[in-house]
């Protein structure tokens, strides 16, 4: 399967991507996970994109589409992929659409988690990340087993400047400006299939797995 999942900054994107990455044994792709590794270590590429990130706004086009490209030629995407959070834009996917068809491929499905805005301010305002290994964490709903401290490696976990309030505000405002019209763009190509992510997580993994099984995907 090669998919794509569509959602506003604190929809639940990562969460599902890695559930389906799991279920479906294909590689869940995060441009925002490989610009936050190459800000951790102070690439040139990483300390542009931290410009763009820490402001709430897109990185651009010509920072993302190459290492695009370079991972989807990767071994492991052979069988299918997941992309978590790309395209962001119209661009982006008519981009996307000519490497695709370079490689021979196409998309299956693009799965979109629809949340209201007040959800995911309130949600973003419980997200915690390791500040060593990155790993991700939520004060109500994915707790560490002891406060302020990793489960995989002890180190502290904060809260990421694009995950304060008022930064979330500001992204919103760039996704439903930049990256909402994708939903229209993907209506047309019959791709898009809508899922409510204020449910349960597994609730929510769980349906979209019966729709893709279902073959309720393409053209349907």
């Amino acid at each position: 399967m090669r998919l794509i999942l569509l959602g506003a900054p604190g929809a639940g994107k990562g969460t599902q991507a890695v559930n389906l990455s799991k279920e479906l044994h294909i590689p869940h792709i995060s441009t925002g996970d490989i610009f936050r590794a190459n800000i951790r270590e102070g690439t040139e590429l990483g300390l542009k994109a931290k410009t763009y990130i820490d402001a709430g706004k897109l990185v651009p086009d010509t920072l993302t589409m190459s290492i695009v490209e370079d991972r989807l030629q990767k071994d492991d995407c052979r069988n299918g992929f997941l992309f978590d959070g790309f395209p962001r834009t119209i661009p982006q996917a008519e981009s996307l659409e000519d490497v695709l068809a370079g490689m021979n491929m196409e998309l299956d499905a693009v799965i979109s988690l629809d949340v209201p805005n007040e959800v995911i301010v309130r949600r973003m305002a419980g997200r915690r990340v390791c500040k060593n290994c990155g790993r991700n964490y939520h004060i109500v709903t994915i707790p560490p087993k002891q406060e302020g401290i990793c489960d995989k490696c002890g180190g502290p976990l904060i809260i990421r400047d694009d995950d304060r309030e008022e930064t979330v505000l500001e992204r919103l405002k760039t996704y439903t400006k930049k990256t909402e019209p994708l939903i229209g763009f993907y209506e047309k190509r019959n791709l898009l299939l809508h899922f409510d992510g204020t449910k349960d997580i597994l609730e929510t993994t769980r349906e979209i797995m019966d729709c893709i099984k279902g073959q309720c995907a393409k053209g349907v």
